[in-house]
């Protein structure tokens, strides 16, 4: 009898990857309890681990992190003499923001137009989905080839960095000779790619306080320091008027030289309005791959329904700055916070509390493992070479992996292409990629290990 190629066998399972990402996807996993329960990062976390176990993964443990949250680790032995791969994904999610513009339930999968819609569906809940449908494949197919870590981070969307300095007090746990990070995402569907960089970030709070309390605006509006307006003007100062990040000191000129983002198709993923520009200059590559980027994520202010004539004694925003491969994250930090305490007008008191950080990354794409992989994802989209770009995002344990283990390869695949829209509303994924993504994971893990052994 002939064996079933290994694409049959993974089709196969796609109807069972289905029913678990819709298990996966009703936790409301967000690390943060001021938003969702805590009991709903636990419970998802436990379920990550029976999965674990369901496929024979040894030593599955719950790792309690510095930052309060847990990520679920197992091992897979391999035949002896076999490299160990590190298979990495994440389990918290964004929160959904405003479910009333979501079409259907964001913790409830939802198949529409031939994608799957929910929250984390994508990024990263598909991505472990992805590990375990892979794993599966070879196991029916002969053996997994390599001996396998799987390492599901229960925070990575905070930034609060508790997998980071946990694998810094255990550096033996995630050792590996090549890591595979599954949280990235093709340049467009059907287009295989690697993520050859990625840019860190900061996170900080800023406060301006400007008076005791609040102020009647009709009798001391004109003169009265008002914080709000304070802080409009201090968040201004962070743009140029073409859009263009301005840091004080924080280089703004560096130039993407490999795959190129069409500015007509960026417009279309981003979903730009009719007659709305872009910001920035240079390649949109340029903007969103190799240069700063500042966001004002969040402002505490009084929502429109409701407010008064008031002066505000006080207000708080949330900043993120994007920080691109080539420069530090601390010192980006210490440019943005001296920027933020130089620009408050008035003589506003200024305070600033770092609230995340995480250095930018950029892999070895010259390394055997990229050429295994190469091989494994031209078979599974035939008639496509692999492509490598960059990603804006960050994923802080990539630079915490690299120092700890200098001589393992990092490879950057995953789910997130433009039309997931991963961190907005409506986030899907789309089940063809998860099929052919999970091929080309099986097919790298044979070829790796053969690579190995010749």
């Amino acid at each position: 009898m002939t064996a079933r190629p290994i694409s049959e066998t993974i089709a196969s399972l796609m109807p069972r990857a289905k029913a678990e990402l819709t298990e996966l996807v009703a936790f409301q996993s967000v690390a943060d309890p001021a938003q969702f329960p805590k009991s709903e990062c636990e419970a998802a976390a436990d379920w990550v681990a029976d999965a674990l176990r369901t496929e024979d993964f040894q030593d599955v443990a719950l790792l309690d992190t510095p930052d309060g949250t847990r990520s679920v680790y197992g091992f897979l032995p391999g035949p002896a003499g076999a490299p160990t791969v590190l298979l990495y994904a994440h389990y918290d999610v964004q929160p959904p923001l405003d479910e009333s513009a979501w079409l259907s339930p964001p913790f409830e999968l939802t198949e529409r137009d031939g994608r799957w819609y929910g929250r984390g569906s994508a990024d990263c809940k598909g991505g472990f989905i992805m590990h375990l449908l892979a794993l599966r494949a070879l196991k029916a197919d002969g053996g997994v080839p390599v001996s396998v870590k799987v390492i599901a981070e229960g925070s990575e969307e905070q930034g609060t960095g508790g997998l980071e300095r946990y694998a810094e007090a255990h550096p033996e746990l995630l050792a590996a000779d090549t890591i595979v990070i599954g949280d990235t995402g093709n340049f467009r569907v059907g287009l295989p790619t690697v993520t050859a960089t990625l840019r860190g970030m900061t996170m900080l709070r800023v406060t301006l306080d400007t008076l005791e309390g609040n102020l009647h605006s009709g009798q001391f509006g004109g003169a009265a320091p008002d914080a709000l307006a304070a802080m409009i003007q201090l968040l201004a100062s962070l743009r140029a008027e073409d859009g263009t990040t301005t840091v004080d000191g924080l280089a703004t000129d560096t130039e993407w030289d490999g795959l190129q983002y069409p500015e007509a198709d960026f417009r279309q993923d981003a979903k730009v309005l009719d007659g709305v520009g872009l910001i920035g200059t240079g390649t949109v590559a340029d903007r969103i791959w190799a240069r700063p980027a500042v966001t004002v994520i969040g402002i505490d202010c009084p929502p429109v329904i409701g407010a008064t004539p008031s002066l505000q004694a006080s207000a708080r925003a949330q900043i993120s700055l994007r920080v691109p491969p080539g420069q530090d994250a601390a010192a980006a930090t210490e440019l943005l916070t001296a920027h933020l305490k130089a620009h408050a007008p008035w003589g506003a008191r200024v305070t600033v509390e770092q609230v995340g950080q995480g250095q930018p990354f950029r892999a070895d794409t010259s390394s055997p493992a990229y050429t295994s992989m190469a091989q494994a994802m031209e078979a599974a989209y035939p008639g496509e070479k692999m492509q490598t770009s960059g990603m804006g995002g960050s994923i802080p344990l990539c630079n915490t992996l690299a120092a700890l283990y200098p001589e393992a390869e990092i490879l950057l695949i995953g789910l997130s292409e433009p039309e997931a829209q991963i961190h907005a509303v409506n986030e899907s994924v789309s089940p063809q990629e998860l099929e052919r993504l999970s091929l080309a994971e099986a097919l790298f893990l044979r070829n790796y290990a053969d690579s190995k052994r010749s």
